[in-house]
């Protein structure tokens, strides 16, 4: 077996998109990604949707796969209330895996997203702190929710300040499963972390993640090059790697994630490196042993 299918085998993908979606057309849906998963030998994935809980319908595919674990989770943006702790609550209860912060209409992305993606989102751009700069009630509620019940919280399409102010507050609550969203994706985000940044979170305890997606031309200019660069920086042990495929322009996210390997080893990262970033560090996540 070479390198590239040894290391997909076993292999966990964090971030993955699926029809039906409203605005965007998907390649695969909920079934067919998870079919897609098991052919290429993966261990799990985790469905992702801006507009729904997604804990439903990963279970049941879940059901019809078996051999593929499939989680749910819920994105906080503006088709589910935005920053809302009975959404999250709910999710919560279903059993949810992840809790992302507003990502396309956060205020640090709505203007962008829409420019990029050529369509009007709904609603208001979200941001989770108030005027003078703290976390809005509801934040804090949401914080509270995640760490009962054991969730990794994901920082969406935060702004560095957003996203420094929701950390600090997550670890002083006790919370150890804090995720940075695709690093570096700065084509959809007014503004993102630097290296210094990013290391200096991860030196912190945040896992930090890297998208296949931020390489593809269709969408964004992180080169490869720059995500290993990154990498190096952060280190791999406080890194994951996910496809953040589902578009229907894009292979489906099994092959994303199979490339994105192929493209880590050719920029010069090591196999237990990558190994560690698609298997062990989202299975800590994720609670498998």
């Amino acid at each position: 077996m070479i390198a590239i299918d040894r290391l997909l085998s076993g292999s966990i993908d964090m971030h993955v998109h699926f029809s039906p979606d409203s605005l965007v057309a998907r390649r695969e849906d909920a079934l067919q990604l998870a079919e897609s998963a098991r052919e290429s030998g993966m261990r799990a994935i985790v469905l992702k949707s801006r507009e729904y809980i997604t804990v439903p319908v990963a279970l049941l595919a879940g059901e019809l796969v078996p051999e593929v674990a499939v989680f749910g989770s819920i994105t906080l943006d503006n088709e589910v209330g935005g920053l809302n702790p009975a959404a999250v609550l709910a999710a919560a209860r279903m059993g949810a895996k992840v809790v992302w912060m507003p990502t396309v209409t956060s205020a640090n992305s709505k203007a962008k997203a829409e420019q990029a993606f050529k369509v009007d989102l709904s609603g208001p751009p979200r941001s989770i702190l108030s005027s003078g700069g703290t976390l809005i009630p509801e934040v804090k509620e949401i914080v509270e929710i995640v760490k009962k019940y054991d969730i990794a919280l994901a920082t969406g399409h935060l702004s560095p300040r957003e996203v420094f102010v929701l950390f600090d507050a997550a670890k002083a609550s006790g919370l150890s499963k804090i995720i940075v969203t695709h690093a570096l994706q700065g084509d959809i985000m007014e503004a993102i972390l630097t290296n210094e940044e990013l290391k200096q979170l991860s030196q912190a305890g945040a896992f930090i993640e890297y998208s296949f997606w931020a390489c593809m031309p269709t969408v964004s200019s992180a080169g490869p090059q720059r995500i290993a660069e990154s990498i190096r920086v952060v280190g791999a042990q406080h890194c994951i790697l996910t496809s953040d495929f589902g578009q229907y322009y894009n292979p489906p996210a099994p092959e994303g994630l199979r490339l994105f390997i192929a493209t880590m080893l050719k920029e010069g990262l090591a196999e237990d490196e990558i190994e560690v970033m698609i298997k062990k560090n989202p299975a800590q996540l994720l609670g498998l042993s």
